[in-house]
């Protein structure tokens, strides 16, 4: 099966974020930041994609594919984002960069650390979809399976309480759609 990790570059330092790639033997990186620039200037993209590519890791840019705020401007609005044709390109893209990399699985890139304050979550779910599967590399380095990561998208938007009836699977698609609107309005 074919394995994609999520990573947030987050406040790290150059060699504290190579670290992290290294340790998942990371091959590529595809970055789907809207705007890929940071205050932190060795993630603006032209920075990043040297430095990575000096470490021999590729860099790829899907930000206008899969980017988390809208090109119109406004508050994103996630299931409609994800039912673009545009959308549906990216994660396309994502899965055949997945599939074809003889160098390291890939990571797709935003900004925030944490997997469930970032549309990274949103993308992960449309991959696992397509029966790829996903890991997150987290803040500290540990590596945490998607299923661990719906499990505690489950606990915060409180769905293991709700209907007892519901499949898991109901659950998780009230879990994701609660979150998404949480993570739009954080991003206003």
């Amino acid at each position: 099966m074919t394995l994609v990790f999520t990573v947030g570059s987050s406040n790290h330092n150059s060699s504290t974020f190579l670290r992290l790639l290294n340790r998942a033997d990371i091959g590529v990186v595809v970055d789907v930041r809207s705007n890929p620039v940071s205050r932190l200037p060795h993630f603006n993209r032209t920075a990043l994609k040297e430095r990575l590519n000096a470490a021999g890791i590729s860099y790829v840019f899907l930000g206008l594919e899969l980017g988390g705020r809208p090109r119109s401007g406004g508050v994103p609005d996630y299931e409609k984002m994800a039912a673009s044709p545009v959308f549906a390109e990216g994660i396309a893209r994502v899965a055949e960069i997945a599939a074809e990399t003889q160098t390291g699985p890939a990571a797709i890139l935003c900004s925030e650390a944490e997997p469930l304050s970032c549309h990274r979550l949103l993308i992960a779910r449309r991959l696992v979809e397509r029966g790829v599967s996903v890991a997150h590399i987290l803040r500290d380095g540990t590596i945490e399976p998607n299923e661990v990561t719906e499990e505690r998208l489950l606990a915060v938007t409180r769905q293991t309480e709700r209907d007892l009836h519901a499949t898991r699977e109901d659950r998780l698609r009230a879990a994701y759609r609660i979150q998404g609107l949480r993570i739009a309005r954080a991003r206003r």
